[in-house]
């Protein structure tokens, strides 16, 4: 039924390859679908690795809560005492933003640099107060790239080893993980796949580079750089499921207004109730891959989603996640239902949002509204690599209390909400956990 199931939802959004597995008590088990890559295609099985791009995060999350158990750092000291080169944007930032606020998103960081020479984590700190600050440290959650290639950084100086290292010593070898890694170096010693987008065409092709910046560009690694299949995922899931000194990580540190991803942050993972159970999760974009991570702790469950297209490779492996949750345990995410157009709503957020690296525009013609988001297009002509294509606008539908969902495109389902300044004036719009600041 499971192999039925993904090979049903690859070929309904034109994967080219997907992989799952289900972990339940003491039994797994696998689909897969598909081919590695349609220029050199070999078939895609659970040991298969897939570039997982955010889900990294919980790895360099978990080598930090494990070095602070060993009294080697404080979770909530400043960041200055262990990187006291560190300089911001903002002076009172540098010196207050804390460790623990990098693993919850609250460091105020926006999302990331997005150009540079940052072929290290500390060239990439060196540039660090080129990035805007988008609230004071501590006062918002604002997903931040930037903040866990940071806290990377963090490791490196504590430990006076590579941060590569330290995860493979802190993580992955006491997961019992057999073939995560970073590098392509490290990557093609294995059978893996390679993310494909679509051209004008709508024909996907194989996308270049494989993750979604240059070989040799470690900066990015903390924050999105590692490979692994699903077998290894499930271990992933099952160590957490079963290390005490890791459940602190699932407890709620903030909370996530309007948020798809979650209701809260604990220490990196997105916390979530389905059906009034709470699931710890994460997912991952890179360059025409996607990957889903989702783990229940009260029902000793975890499964894993990994497609290789953009933008389809999103809904392919909500999907998955959305069947295996009902299937297997009875749970079912709560339906939100979109209010009537009201065009008075509509026009007062009707408008351009930005962050460092992408646009988004909410759009209205009088009848209804749209949400089309992308990457800025300077950042498109300048890249000699190929990029992940934009979002085209979708329908998005009003909510209650200045939130909205969009219901339609390779976005559907995505909640978000618009921030108002102290006059009531519409100054920015969040989506996926990250904040847009208003420009017109």
């Amino acid at each position: 039924m499971f192999q039925q199931k993904l090979t049903e939802i690859a070929q309904k959004h034109e994967i080219p390859g997907m992989a799952a597995g289900i972990l339940m008590g003491d039994q797994i088990v696998y689909a897969s679908h598909g081919v590695t890559n349609l220029g050199n295609p070999q078939p895609v099985d659970e040991h298969t690795l897939f570039h997982l791009a955010s889900i990294t995060k919980t790895f360099t999350a978990t080598a930090l809560v494990r070095l602070a158990a060993a009294g080697r750092l404080d979770l909530s000291a400043p960041v200055r005492r262990y990187v006291p080169e560190l300089r911001l944007a903002d002076p009172g930032s540098t010196a207050e933003i804390t460790v623990g606020q990098l693993l919850n998103h609250t460091a105020g960081l926006e999302w990331n640099l997005i150009d540079g020479e940052q072929a290290t984590l500390d060239g990439f700190a060196a540039e660090l107060d080129r990035l805007p600050i988008i609230a004071p440290p501590g006062t918002r959650a604002s997903y931040s790239q930037a903040g866990y290639n940071l806290a990377g950084l963090v490791i490196e100086k504590v430990t006076g080893q590579p941060y590569e290292k330290v995860v493979a010593d802190l993580a992955l070898r006491p997961a019992g993980l057999e073939r995560t890694c970073f590098g392509l170096d490290e990557v093609v010693r294995h059978r893996f796949a390679i993310g494909h987008t679509a051209d004008g065409d709508g024909v996907p092709r194989p996308a270049t580079p494989w993750a979604a910046w240059p070989a040799g560009m470690r900066a990015n690694n903390p924050g999105g750089g590692i490979a692994s299949s699903v077998s290894d995922l499930l271990r992933w899931a099952r160590h957490h499921l079963g290390s005490a000194d890791l459940h602190a990580m699932t407890e709620p540190t903030v909370p996530l207004r309007a948020s798809t991803l979650g209701d809260a942050f604990g220490i990196c993972w997105f916390l979530r109730d389905v059906g009034g159970v709470r699931t710890i999760g994460h997912g991952g974009s890179g360059n025409g891959q996607f990957a889903e991570l989702l783990i229940v702790p009260s029902r000793d469950f975890a499964v894993v989603s990994l497609a290789n297209a953009g933008p389809a490779g999103y809904p392919a492996n909500q999907e998955v996640v959305g069947w295996a949750l009902a299937d297997r345990l009875g749970l079912r995410e709560r339906e939100v239902r979109p209010l009537a157009y009201d065009e008075s709503r509509a026009r007062e957020i009707a408008g351009r949002y930005e962050l460092d690296a992408m646009d988004l525009e909410i759009a209205t013609d009088g009848a209804g509204l749209t949400l089309a988001v992308g990457i800025k297009p300077a950042i498109r002509r300048a890249s000699e690599a190929d990029m992940p294509p934009d979002y085209p606008a979708a329908t998005l539908g009003l909510l209650p209390d200045d939130e909205y969902v969009i219901t339609d495109g390779g976005l559907a389902g995505q909640r978000g909400y618009v921030t108002r300044d102290a006059a009531g004036a519409v100054i920015g719009a969040d989506l996926a956990g990250r904040l847009f600041r208003r420009i017109r």
